[in-house]
This record gives C-alpha cells, sequence and structure tokens, in this order.
C-alpha cells in the first residue's frame, strides 16, 4: 500500500476549507474533505496523474479537487502532500 504523508500545512488547510465550507454546511464540508481524501490515495497510487509544477519548485505537482489545487511530491512509495490551496489564490506568491 502506498504512503500517503501530509505535512502540516497541508492538514491546516484541510482544516480551514472544512471550516470554510462547514459555515453553509458541515455535511457538505464533510463529503467534501471525503472527495479530497479519495483523491489524494489516488494520487498515492498514480502519482504522475497530477500535472508538474516544475514553475513553482522542481518535483511538485498539482491536481484538481473542485476548485481547489492539492500539490505534492512523489515518493518512491507514494506521495506527500504540502498544501491544498483554493484556485483562486495566488499560488505563484505562496510558495
Amino acid at each position: 500500500m502506498p504512503r500517503l504523508l501530509k505535512r502540516p500545512e497541508a492538514e491546516s488547510d484541510l482544516e480551514e476549507i472544512w471550516w470554510h465550507i462547514a459555515q453553509d454546511s458541515p455535511n457538505n464540508a464533510d463529503s467534501f474533505l471525503d472527495r479530497i481524501q479519495e483523491t489524494c490515495s489516488a494520487l498515492a497510487d498514480h502519482p504522475q496523474m497530477g500535472v508538474s509544477r516544475a514553475e513553482l519548485t522542481m518535483d511538485l505537482r498539482s491536481h484538481p479537487v473542485g476548485n481547489y489545487l492539492i500539490f505534492y511530491f512523489p515518493l518512491e512509495d507514494g506521495i506527500e502532500i504540502v498544501r491544498i490551496l483554493h484556485r483562486s489564490r495566488d499560488i505563484e506568491r505562496l510558495w
């Protein structure tokens, strides 16, 4: 089974995403985080699914989930999730 690591920043991003969505609907927030987790698991199985983000940093990849982008590094035996950010954010400035 592939490893799925999450940096503290990614865990914090997930909490912020949940709180933002939960203001309107806690059930929708739970469902969306489940969707993110399913996508992360699929990426761990197939790390090359995402798009190269070499313009930000070497080996970085991203993959969309709704209006969010999962940023991760492929590992020999899985992936490491770095950040999960809304598409409207200034990604280059945050990097």
